[in-house]
C-alpha cells in the first residue's frame, strides 16, 4: 500500500489529535504516503486534502478538537455525494482508509468503500461511548473528567445555598456518560433514556436528600421526559419551598486536552490501524474490550448501539441519598 488517506468525521472528540499523530508517523516510517482530508465526508467531495509531514503532526497530541477539522455532510448521504466522495479517493490514488469516529461516521465509510473498493479501518472516537463491539471509544474519558470538574465546582454553590441542581449532560441518545458521571460525582440520582423517568418517584428522591447539603441530579439529554429545564419544572410545583436550578453543560464536554487515557488509546488504535490495512485486512474496526484491543467487522460495529451495564444505574440508586 503506498498511499492511506484518513478523516476525522461527526462530532469531534478529545484524542482525535494522538489518532492522527500515530497514524501519520507510523505510516511514514513503513514508507506510505498519508492523506489527510479536511472536513470528513464533505471534504472529499469537495476535494480537500493533502499529504501530511512528520512536523504537520509533531505537536498536536495535547490539543483538543481535530487538526483534519470535522463536519457533517448531508450531501454524503445521496448516491451523487458517495460518488463524487469515492472519485476523489481514486484520483487521488488512496489505497486505504481510516476514518475516526462513531457509528454515523462508520455507517457512510461502510458504502463508501462498497462503491469504491477501497478497504476502510474505524478507529472508534465519540464522547458517547456508544459503539457495538468496544468497551471504550476516544474522548469519553476526558468529557467524563470535564463533567466531574464541573459538577464539583456546582455542588459548591449548590452546597452554599442548600439547593438542587439538575445537570444536563451530552450522550445522544444515550446514558453512559450520565450513568458514569453520576458514580463519580456521587449523584442522588441520575436520568438516562434506557429507563423511563418516574417523575413522581425522582421527587420522592429529592425529598429522601433533604438532609443533604444539596442534592445533584445527572439529566442525559436524551432522557424521555424531556431536557434539564423541562424536568425541572416539572417537579418545581411538587416541592415547594426547595431551591433549584438547572445547569446545561454543553460543549465543554467535547473540548479540552485530552486525559492521558485518552492520548494513549487514541496512539495504540492509531498505530494498529495502519498495521491492519498492511495486512490487507478490510472494513474492520479496532476496539477496547476488556483492557485488550481487538479487531471486528465494521458491519458488526455499526449494527446496533452499545447499551449502558443498567446495574450502575442501580448503584446510583442505592447510595445516591
Amino acid at each position: 500500500m503506498k498511499k492511506i488517506g484518513l478523516i476525522t468525521s461527526g462530532g469531534d472528540a478529545p484524542g482525535m489529535n494522538a489518532v492522527i499523530r500515530a497514524i501519520v508517523k507510523r505510516s511514514l516510517k513503513e514508507g506510505v504516503v498519508p492523506f489527510g482530508i479536511v472536513q470528513g465526508f464533505q471534504g472529499m467531495i469537495e476535494n480537500k486534502g493533502a499529504e501530511l509531514s512528520s512536523h504537520d503532526v509533531s505537536d498536536i497530541i495535547y490539543r483538543g478538537g481535530t487538526i483534519l477539522r470535522t463536519a457533517r455532510s448531508a450531501q454524503f448521504k445521496t448516491e451523487e455525494g458517495i460518488n463524487l466522495a469515492a472519485d476523489f479517493l481514486i484520483e487521488q490514488a488512496v489505497e486505504g482508509l481510516i476514518v475516526i469516529g462513531g457509528d454515523g461516521t462508520f455507517k457512510g465509510a461502510q458504502e463508501l468503500s462498497i462503491l469504491s473498493k477501497i478497504p476502510v479501518v474505524g478507529v472508534p472516537a465519540t464522547i458517547d461511548n456508544d459503539i457495538n463491539e468496544t468497551d471504550y471509544t476516544i474522548g469519553f474519558d476526558t468529557a467524563l473528567n470535564t463533567i466531574i470538574e464541573a459538577v464539583d465546582k456546582i455542588r459548591d454553590t449548590a452546597n452554599s445555598h442548600h439547593r438542587v441542581f439538575f445537570v444536563e449532560v451530552m450522550g445522544r441518545d444515550t446514558g453512559v456518560l450520565a450513568l458514569h458521571g453520576a458514580i463519580a460525582c456521587g449523584a442522588s440520582s441520575v436520568l438516562v433514556p434506557e429507563e423511563k423517568t418516574d417523575i413522581n418517584k425522582l421527587v420522592n428522591r429529592i425529598k429522601a436528600s433533604k438532609e443533604n447539603e444539596s442534592t445533584i441530579i445527572i439529566v442525559a439529554e436524551g432522557d424521555d421526559a424531556g431536557n434539564s429545564l423541562a424536568i425541572m419544572k416539572s417537579v418545581e410545583p411538587l416541592l415547594p419551598g426547595y431551591e433549584i436550578r438547572h445547569t446545561v453543560l454543553g460543549h465543554i464536554q467535547r473540548g479540552g486536552a485530552p486525559s492521558a487515557k485518552d492520548r494513549i488509546i487514541g496512539t495504540r488504535m492509531g498505530d494498529m490501524a495502519i498495521e491492519i490495512l498492511l495486512n490487507r485486512a478490510s472494513n474492520s474496526m479496532i476496539g477496547y474490550t476488556y483492557d485488550t484491543f481487538n479487531v471486528s467487522p465494521l458491519s458488526q460495529a455499526v449494527s446496533k448501539n452499545s447499551l449502558p451495564n443498567l446495574e450502575m444505574l442501580r448503584l446510583v440508586e442505592n447510595l445516591g441519598n
